[in-house]
């Protein structure tokens, strides 16, 4: 989740950040100190999460809040209690009572998670195995389906997918977001960087699996779930 840490207090804004790094899925877009700084950002960037102080100069937090017509979630971060009805009423994620010790920092944080992967589940369009869609590449929309691709390979900003026809498609893309699209009963995760159809694996090794001749790794995180779908097809 991409996530906006604001407190006018530097020492408090940066213990803010290192409670916020040490969550792997969390990613900081920014840390700021004055609260028109956040709207600013909203207009350039996606952010899913806000850590923010109430008491700061000029502008709280609570109004901070109110002068957003989507707002992010919120998670407040202050000193003072007496505001936590105000903050539920205005549907924030979670009310922290600094100092904030990590566990329950950590709670919030996963609070929120949930929340995020509940909207994104609602949100969500699987592909059907029969369907296709279509990609910005060579400047033109090209139509790719999914009976035909082997396997998608993530470089950086930049997805390639490669089908039976040994023609790839190279398109701006992000793999989490083709993995999020793609039915996990014929597509799977093998790797930070690969996603492999399921029918088209030729054969298994310990550390690699072979499609198309070609040979792609196997991430250790992704192991497990790879040989759960190998004992319910072996003989």
């Amino acid at each position: 989740m991409n996530c906006l840490l604001l407190d006018d207090e530097k020492p408090a804004l940066d213990l803010l950040e290192d409670n916020v790094r040490q969550i792997p899925f969390l990613n900081v877009v920014a840390c700021c100190r004055k609260p028109l700084e956040v709207l600013e950002i909203l207009k350039k960037e996606q952010v899913d999460l806000i850590f923010m102080d109430i008491q700061m100069p000029g502008l709280n937090g609570l109004e901070l809040i109110r002068s957003m017509e989507h707002p992010p979630m919120v998670i407040l971060v202050t000193a003072y209690g007496e505001h936590a009805l105000d903050g539920f009423e205005l549907d924030v994620v979670d009310y922290l009572i600094k100092p904030v010790p990590f566990h329950r920092f950590l709670k919030a944080v996963q609070k929120a998670q949930a929340l995020y992967q509940s909207k994104r589940l609602q949100n969500r369009v699987v592909l059907d195995e029969n369907d296709h869609f279509f990609v910005n590449a060579n400047y033109a929309l090209v139509k790719v389906k999914l009976q035909e691709i082997t396997f998608i390979e993530g470089m950086k900003d930049y997805v390639k997918i490669n089908n039976v026809e040994g023609k790839p498609v190279t398109t701006r893309m992000g793999l989490k977001v083709v993995e999020e699209r793609l039915n996990p009963v014929h597509f799977m995760r093998v790797h930070r960087s690969y996603i492999v159809a399921l029918n088209k694996i030729e054969s298994i090794q310990k550390s690699q699996l072979t499609i198309a001749g070609v040979e792609i790794p196997i991430g250790e995180a992704y192991r497990q779930q790879l040989q759960n779908y190998i004992a319910q097809k072996n003989f």
